[in-house]
């Protein structure tokens, strides 16, 4: 049985804005899968502290008023998410997260905004590991394939249902059930187990960093950087 028939924990966040550094929580999801099939499933809602701009809330449809009278603080959310997936990854499950280097870095950010520990000083200073992100995955495996690659674009090419784009619940289980669907294609990212598998894909993302910034700069973007880190980007020093 490869990893993607075992326990694999989708996780998702839905946010203020794009990016990752300056964006907030308006809501959280985690969810156990196994053989792709939902288990135990925990969500959050945020009282982020800002106003949500209307395009955010277009996007997932949590007004300020909701937000305001029904949300957590957003301490207490960013803490309690980033309990949830330490916990994970002190038994070795997997996280799941599509496109985790938005994701992990935005909920670090949060960690750091309120004063609590970093993913790093949960686990014992060592990195969040393993983490399987469908997105580097599919980039790599499949690097030609014309067409987006947002989470409803590669769903709908590896066969797999998502019932509500943007809800962070259904992002969540999405994620997982495509993470198990592109092993079962490719028996290359099967036959990797998830430490193996998570190195791998530090390799894959700075590589298809690499090459888009060299494309950008031929393009006459002469500045054009492409951050190459992979599952969290660095988070600038207090003060800088």
């Amino acid at each position: 049985m490869g990893w993607h028939q075992e326990l694999l924990v989708g996780f998702d966040l839905e946010t203020t804005g794009t990016d990752p550094r300056e964006a907030r929580i308006v809501t959280g999801a985690v969810i156990e899968v196994r053989d792709s099939r939902p288990l135990g499933h925990r969500q959050w809602l945020a009282d982020p502290g800002v106003e949500i701009p209307a395009d955010a809330v277009a996007v997932h449809g949590i007004s300020n008023e909701r937000a305001a009278a029904d949300g957590e603080p957003a301490d207490r959310v960013a803490d309690s998410i980033a309990e949830a997936l330490v916990g994970y990854w002190h038994t070795g499950v997997p996280v799941v997260a599509y496109n985790a280097a938005f994701d992990l870095t935005l909920l670090s950010a949060e960690l750091r905004r309120h004063g609590l520990p970093s993913l790093r000083d949960r686990l014992g200073g060592v990195d969040p590991a393993p983490v399987i992100d469908p997105y580097t995955i599919d980039r790599s495996v499949d690097r030609y394939r014309k067409g987006k690659r947002n989470l409803e674009a590669v769903c709908a090419e590896y066969g797999v249902t998502l019932d509500a784009a943007h809800d962070a619940s259904a992002d969540a289980l999405a994620a997982a059930q495509l993470a198990a669907a592109i092993a079962a294609r490719h028996p290359k990212v099967a036959s990797l187990g998830p430490a193996r598998l998570h190195t791998s894909q530090i390799e894959w993302y700075a590589q298809w960093a690499a090459d888009f910034q060299s494309f950008l700069r031929r393009k006459g973007d002469a500045e054009a950087v492409i951050e190459a880190a992979w599952p969290m980007r660095e988070l600038a020093e207090p003060g800088v």
